[in-house]
């Protein structure tokens, strides 16, 4: 991956605006970042706070009653956003491609592993029933699984968690999209296989040259594997930057906030307690302004409240919206 490299992905001031019985439920508002070719993005915060909103966004895939405010997306040279349904439905599953948080709701249950999969690649690679099998089962086997032949005559509820979660990476893999959007893959899974998932997506990163917008919660994830990050809160991407930084010196409360909750090695005492953050996500319906976390910062002012709240960057690019200009 190289940091010269023109960006395959590029996100500017993408808001997501959705239609509820009490108002106008801000989802995403004025989001922005890029994903170099095979470069690792990681979006992080707390639930409710627009991740998964921004990925249906880049896909296309929003409820009925939302809509996108403002914005460009452009993907390959082209805007997401200005193609037609049909044009949209050439690309996704073929050059993009999600992994979506749930298989078990993801997979179709009255339809085998091996048909759901061979569709996609049958569909976008205009191949005929033995390729496509063929492609099925040297994936199953690429990640991993034993007896392909047999995973593939199966259906979904005869499939552990960890197997259903590596056919919907499978079925993402199949046409070799140039980017892969992973919606929290690991949620569902117990610790180890987790871990397997994680490793299992970066070696595959690496074999196929994808670049991989990973959504998540669980800094102890991204420290294993992003190039780059994302933090969302209130659906706004309050800081983002290369993952080193993000770590090492963190430029918003949320996100030292947020480090704050994990133990580090060498750092965290055995006997001490983990940080936390005290109140809830607000709402996002009706009138928002100012910063969104001020109500449960430790270093709230005034000026949090304004309407605009400052973008401040560094030379590498490390970029906050805060009105600290350094979080003590």
């Amino acid at each position: 991956m190289s940091s010269a490299a023109p960006p395959l992905l590029r996100v500017d001031g993408l808001s997501v605006d959705i239609a509820v019985p009490a108002g106008t439920l801000h989802a995403v508002t004025d989001a922005g970042f890029d994903v170099r070719p095979g470069e690792t993005l990681c979006v992080v915060g707390e639930s409710g706070c627009g991740k998964t909103m921004t990925s249906l966004a880049l896909m296309r895939l929003l409820p009925r009653a939302a809509r996108i405010a403002a914005g460009r997306v452009a993907f390959e040279g082209r805007d997401l956003l200005d193609l037609l349904d049909a044009e949209m439905a050439d690309l996704r599953g073929n050059r993009l491609a999600m992994i979506f948080q749930d298989p078990m709701t993801s997979l179709n249950p009255v339809f085998t592993i091996g048909a759901q999969l061979e569709e996609v690649y049958r569909r976008h690679r205009a191949a005929g029933a033995r390729e496509a099998r063929e492609r099925a089962e040297y994936l199953l086997q690429r990640i991993g699984i034993m007896s392909p032949g047999l995973r593939l005559r199966q259906f979904p509820h005869q499939l552990s968690g960890g197997l259903r979660q590596r056919m919907m990476i499978a079925m993402a893999l199949m046409c070799s999209p140039s980017l892969i959007i992973a919606d929290e893959p690991t949620t569902a899974l117990d610790v180890t296989v987790q871990v397997q998932i994680l490793r299992l997506l970066a070696e595959l990163q690496r074999e196929f040259g994808m670049a991989l917008i990973l959504i998540t919660h669980n800094l102890g994830v991204v420290a294993r594997i992003a190039d780059k990050v994302a933090v969302m809160y209130g659906g706004r991407i309050v800081e983002a930057g290369q993952a080193a930084d993000i770590f090492r010196r963190p430029a918003h409360p949320y996100t030292q906030a947020l480090l704050d909750c994990v133990p580090a090695p060498g750092r965290s005492k055995a006997d001490g307690r983990l940080g936390s953050i005290p109140g809830r996500v607000p709402s996002l319906i009706g009138e928002v302004r100012g910063c969104m976390f001020r109500n449960r910062c430790t270093y709230a002012r005034s000026t949090c409240a304004a309407d605009d709240i400052p973008l401040r960057a560094d030379a590498r690019g490390h970029t906050a919206r805060c009105v600290l200009e350094a979080v003590p």
